[in-house]
């Protein structure tokens, strides 16, 4: 099998004191001792920089641009990065109206479309509701349940 690892997992990579850190180290183990592929999006790089650059007490880590940029060297390097390719766009299209997503869930529908795209299966996720709706397509991981 194939992840595509959400952005919640990164982030909490990131944060050595937060109680989800361990439970995200830990499932990105033993998915790599099982030999599992398991990538990133440059989407997911995006989301992390918005919430890594974003203050503290707005729901951010608060990290200086500098932080951020050894983070996101140190991600980049740790994951292969899937490439923003043209199938990625027609299958969010095919995804949001099918499931009828607005808002802000556009963005999980677009991971989605990138999994199906790339032909992934599954995503890790702490965020598994996030998913649920797209159960027919792809399948989201709880870091617990590995």
């Amino acid at each position: 099998m194939a992840y595509l690892i959400d952005t919640n997992i990164i982030l909490r990579m990131a944060q050595p004191n937060h109680l989800m850190c361990a439970e995200a180290l830990n499932a990105l183990g033993i998915l790599r001792q099982r030999k599992e592929d398991c990538y990133l999006t440059h989407q997911n790089l995006v989301e992390f920089w918005r919430s890594a650059t974003r203050p503290v007490e707005k729901n951010g880590l608060g990290m200086s641009l500098a932080e951020a940029e050894a983070e996101l060297k140190r991600l980049e390097t740790l994951f292969p990065i899937l490439p923003d390719i043209p199938e990625i766009y027609p299958e969010w299209k095919r995804l949001v109206l099918k499931y009828g997503v607005m808002g802000v869930n556009v963005h999980d529908a677009r991971l989605v479309a990138v999994i199906i795209a790339h032909g992934l299966t599954h995503i890790l996720t702490f965020n598994i509701k996030d998913f649920a709706r797209y159960a027919n397509e792809i399948t989201p991981v709880h870091p617990t349940k590995i």
